[in-house]
């Protein structure tokens, strides 16, 4: 997935963007029971915040830190893991499935650590 080039991210993270909004917006208007409505939020604000920490990582691309081409690889399927697991929690899946969540948790730590790393090639000149 690393390979992919910088529409792909942007558009897969579009979506994800798009998901996070909706699940906000179901969880505000439709979710009754606090501990669903709960669950609904917190895996929003996490895919929103990593739909944007992917648009980040097509930034520091353009700025010359092409290694940051690999986070969104990390990013986006925590999103699934993380994000995906708890609204399927809130929607009444197994409890099972909560134990999904934290290796979404942990794809998101290696994307900003990833993105960290990265960071030491910004605005560096692209030809010595």
């Amino acid at each position: 997935m690393a390979g992919l080039h910088r529409r792909t991210w942007m558009t897969l993270g579009a979506m994800t963007g798009f998901v996070s909004i909706a699940m906000g917006a179901f969880a505000a208007h439709a979710i009754k029971d606090p501990v669903a409505k709960d669950l609904i939020k917190t895996g929003a604000q996490y895919g929103f915040s990593h739909t944007m920490a992917t648009f980040a990582s097509a930034a520091f691309m353009q700025m010359g830190a092409r290694s940051a081409r690999f986070a969104p690889a990390m990013f986006l399927p925590g999103i699934v893991l993380f994000s995906g697991s708890l609204y399927a929690l809130a929607l009444g899946a197994p409890r099972w499935i909560g134990a999904i969540t934290p290796i979404g948790g942990l794809l998101f730590l290696s994307g900003w650590a990833w993105l960290a790393w990265s960071a030491r090639d910004l605005d560096r000149p692209l030809h010595p």
